[in-house]
């Protein structure tokens, strides 16, 4: 576990003090000087020294940094070393019954844009509604997304799609519909086309008047293939999204 001696590394490579790194991550100098010294961040935390470093979690953790050189360095903050699998982050948060079954938590519309930044955090996943479709095989993990917008006619706009968790992207079926997670373009709905050699997903909508378009593996948070939808409606009135 490489990650404190790979964070102060980082830093002095970007010529920033403790103080001026804490406050673009928006922590305080003791906090980061913890880090430093191998203090555990929260997986929020994580995410965003990752995000700010350019340098994939997987690469952060289990890579001794300093030995490599300036060129293998360029190479992983451009991106280089995503894995095609999306095995490299595997802290998936989930809630359970009293009976130690796993619920299908519902991520409405207003809850997306919290999704994207803390689908890892245990106390938001708890904050959302959840409920059981007992004719699912009980052997995955599963998720009911909201969907916004006509663009995957004929399921309809505010319908909830559940789909299951896809933990290695290399079993992604061309043609087939998935809800990919990304940090800069929220959760979107689409029939989706592997492009892994070139660390990129095709997305097409069934709607043919919205155009195809690519997405970098690199933006691509979780994936979820869909399994089932319906229109219920339900009254939510949590309102911590």
């Amino acid at each position: 576990m490489y990650f404190s001696k790979n964070l102060k590394f980082l830093r002095q490579r970007r010529k920033k003090s403790q103080t001026d790194l804490a406050a673009e991550l928006e922590i305080t100098r003791t906090t980061l000087s913890g880090y430093e010294r191998n203090v555990q961040p929260p997986f929020r935390t994580l995410i965003k020294i990752s995000d700010y470093f350019n340098v994939s979690l997987d690469a952060m953790i289990k890579y001794k940094l300093e030995v490599l050189s300036e060129f293998q360095l360029s190479q992983i903050e451009k991106g280089f070393d995503v894995d095609i699998t999306g095995n490299k982050l595997r802290l998936l948060t989930i809630t359970v019954d009293e009976n130690g079954k796993e619920n299908i938590e519902m991520v409405p519309v207003k809850a997306q844009a919290g999704y994207t930044s803390s689908y890892g955090d245990l106390e938001f996943i708890s904050s959302l509604p959840r409920f059981k479709l007992p004719f699912l095989p009980e052997n995955r993990t599963y998720r009911s997304f909201q969907i916004q917008g006509d663009s995957m006619l004929p399921i309809p706009e505010k319908s909830w799609v559940t789909c299951s968790y896809l933990e290695n992207w290399e079993h992604i079926k061309n043609g087939k519909a998935y809800i990919i997670v990304t940090k800069n373009d929220g959760i979107v709905f689409k029939l989706v086309y592997s492009q892994l050699e070139d660390k990129k997903l095709l997305l097409v909508s069934s709607n043919r008047s919205y155009e195809p378009y690519e997405i970098s593996l690199s933006q691509v948070l979780e994936i979820w293939q869909f399994e089932t939808w319906n229109s219920f409606e339900i009254d939510i009135k949590n309102e911590a999204f």
